[in-house]
């Protein structure tokens, strides 16, 4: 049997994935969590094989929790999940060490297929991403200006976007306002831009936001 942990902050959907996986016949959910924190509890607490990972957890971002499940169990896979579409976290998720990520708008069809497919040890990557993949390994010049930033200073970028205060960033990214404005200022330097108003515009330009 393929075990495995279901971490997301919506008990509706852990219900909802929980139920596709039982009727798989050769899988189980051994736990679930609602937070980065008792992801890592339970991930060290249980012998499992997949972890499906949201995105978007209400303590940590699920790219920190994901780096930290693979320092302490590099053999263990993890799969993302996320409501954001693959051009906006896939990338990254794989660089840091994810087996796949899946859009939750298509897991219920491909939630099974993935879990096999990462459980023995290989990725789950859909044609969206595996071009993405390629295109990095093209002439770097070629790239987008927000692919050289930081996962922090990227999800900085992308809430100064949907028009939030770095007070409010602040507080969703559990860091000081003043880390969060380094993060602002090194992001406009490196993608060689002005002020906020120019990051909107560019980050709407690249669909970087919902």
């Amino acid at each position: 049997m393929i075990r495995v942990l279901i971490a997301d902050d919506h008990a509706i959907l852990r219900r909802g994935l929980a139920q596709i996986i039982s009727e798989a016949g050769d899988m189980e959910v051994c736990a679930e969590a609602e937070s980065g924190a008792q992801t890592i509890k339970l991930a060290r607490e249980h012998a499992l094989d997949v972890v499906l990972l949201d995105i978007t957890m209400p303590d940590r971002n699920g790219l920190d929790t994901l780096k930290q499940l693979k320092k302490e169990k590099p053999k263990l896979s993890v799969l993302m999940l996320s409501m954001h579409p693959e051009e906006t976290y896939a990338l990254r998720a794989i660089k840091a060490g994810a087996s796949g990520y899946l859009n939750k708008q298509s897991a219920p069809a491909l939630l099974v297929t993935a879990i096999r497919q990462v459980a023995g040890g290989r990725r789950y990557i859909s044609p969206a991403v595996a071009e993405e993949l390629a295109g990095t390994i093209a002439d770097g010049s070629d790239r987008p200006a927000h692919t050289t930033l930081s996962d922090r200073e990227y999800e900085t970028m992308r809430l100064i976007a949907s028009g939030k205060t770095l007070t409010e960033i602040a507080v969703e990214m559990h860091l000081s306002v003043k880390t969060v404005s380094v993060y602002r200022a090194r992001l406009l330097q490196k993608m060689q831009l002005k002020n906020n108003s120019e990051l909107t515009h560019y980050a709407l330009k690249e669909q970087l936001v919902d």
